[in-house]
């Protein structure tokens, strides 16, 4: 058994060795202090857009056949699109408005004509009547009732179809206010006609004056503004789609020269996507140019041969209204108001009445002239003719009431036996059957111009996309032949 051996103490008087001092170690140095990293500086270069980075793959693509293929097909569809979106614009605004010439503004031009034909054919109806006086007939007071109320008849399709905030809306405002207050004046000189006083002509001599003086202008003013409503309506029709030519010709350019570089690139002749797309541009060019033609003939045929005539048919009916109620009133006047010309003093209405006898005479030369056929000729010549007649009859009533003889010179304008009224009534006969052909030949030229532009949008809008996809159809069997 091994034990470990015990440490004996030192003997007495023997010193512990003493160990030598471990020097002190120095301290380990400060580790410096650790500085975080500072961020990358920001570039200072232009930050790069959408449009620019765009451009970047776009030119990039453009340095490859299928890239260059890609950017031919999309600006052949743009093109095609853009051609037909225009022509559909352009042609639907001229459609729009040569419809409005055939079914809206000419007929409110003549609504406008006929309410100052009836107006004026009223005041000569009154005027006629009241120098019959009691033995006024039935057929002179239906004549005055019709008139007045076809002018309100008249005058309430005017303000339906007028814009709200347009001149033609206070005009015909203004008529509806005057019409009952001249109906009355001429219900008072009836009235006072028939008991025999004298002051029945001071009220007819002033609703005369209401007449010719307010309400006639008005109804001119009326007219003139619905006359220029039709000029602005055909102005909108007529004119070349200038636009919509232009880029039908773009689009068949790059069209051709689409495929030409086909041709050149394959040795293919034909590429039936971009032949289609081409057939159809043309198709599209060739009825816009010659649908527009059409139209425009159409249109202008009915302006020449049937707007101006019916100006002109309506201008002479009106003068002979006029000429008409002068001459009454020149005997129910007797002399009471009068005019100066030069150095002689004439009577008033008769000087006013052989002033609207020449502007008939004028109207009527220019209605024959402007007629282009015997339908049309034929009753502006019996017109004339009526025209003439009535001058010299005319005359020979004014003889008679100058000479003192007013009851012969009252009949030889209402009575019986070759009246001056007879002649009257052939000349608004006449008048009013030239102006019924002038309305159908105007009716027939300008409904074959509307009818020429029928259906060209929708059809040019539909020819369009079948012309877009057909380009990009033929662009897409290029680009399989990469693939």
């Amino acid at each position: 058994m091994t034990h470990t051996p015990k440490s004996s103490p030192p003997p007495p008087g023997t010193a512990l060795p003493v160990l030598p001092a471990v020097p002190a170690q120095a301290a380990p140095p400060a580790r410096p202090s650790e500085k975080p990293l500072a961020p990358p500086a920001p570039s200072t270069g232009p930050r790069r857009t959408a449009f620019a980075e765009g451009l970047d793959q776009l030119r990039s693509a453009a340095t490859t056949e299928p890239g260059r293929l890609r950017i031919i097909g999309a600006l052949l569809a743009l093109l095609v699109i853009a051609f037909g979106a225009v022509t559909a614009w352009q042609m639907t605004d001229r459609a729009a408005a040569a419809d409005d010439v055939l079914t809206r503004s000419q007929p409110l031009s003549s609504d406008a004509a006929d309410i100052y034909r009836s107006l004026a054919d009223a005041n000569t109806a009154a005027s006629s009547g009241f120098l019959a006086g009691g033995q006024e007939s039935a057929a002179t007071r239906d004549r005055y009732e019709r008139d007045i109320r076809t002018a309100a008849e008249k005058l309430v399709n005017a303000a339906a179809n007028a814009d709200p905030d347009s001149p033609s809306t206070a005009t015909i405002a203004e008529l509806n206010r005057l019409l009952p207050q001249y109906k009355g004046l001429v219900e008072r000189a009836r009235t006072y006609n028939r008991q025999g006083f004298p002051v029945g002509g001071a009220y007819l001599r002033y609703a005369n004056e209401k007449m010719q003086e307010q309400m006639l202008p008005a109804a001119e003013d009326l007219y003139k503004k619905e006359n220029q409503r039709l000029r602005a309506d055909y102005a909108a029709a007529t004119p070349y789609p200038w636009a919509a030519i232009a880029l039908g010709v773009a689009a068949l350019a790059a069209l051709a020269w689409a495929q030409h570089r086909n041709y050149r690139r394959t040795n293919r002749v034909l590429n039936h996507g971009l032949v289609a797309a081409t057939a159809t541009a043309t198709v599209v060019l060739l009825w816009l140019v010659v649908g527009h033609t059409l139209a425009r003939a159409g249109l202008d045929d009915s302006f020449d041969h049937g707007v101006r005539s019916l100006n002109v048919l309506h201008d002479a009916r009106i003068a002979s209204l006029k000429a008409r109620g002068n001459e009454n009133l020149t005997l129910v006047a007797r002399g009471a108001e009068t005019k100066k010309v030069g150095e002689r003093t004439y009577d008033a209405y008769d000087y006013d009445f052989g002033t609207d006898i020449k502007d008939l005479a004028g109207y009527l030369a220019a209605a024959e002239k402007l007629a282009d056929d015997d339908s049309g000729e034929r009753p502006v010549t019996a017109a004339m003719g009526n025209m003439r007649e009535w001058k010299k009859r005319h005359a020979a009533a004014r003889e008679q009431d100058e000479n003192g003889n007013y009851q012969q010179a009252l009949d030889r304008v209402i009575g019986t036996k070759d009246p001056t009224g007879e002649c009257f009534d052939s000349v608004d006969e006449n008048l009013r059957t030239a102006l019924a052909h002038e309305e159908t030949e105007f009716k027939r030229a300008a409904g074959d111009g509307r009818d020429a532009l029928t259906g060209m949008p929708a059809g040019v809008a539909v020819l369009a996309v079948l012309g877009a996809a057909g380009a990009v159809v033929g662009i897409g069997r290029r680009l399989s032949e990469y693939r």
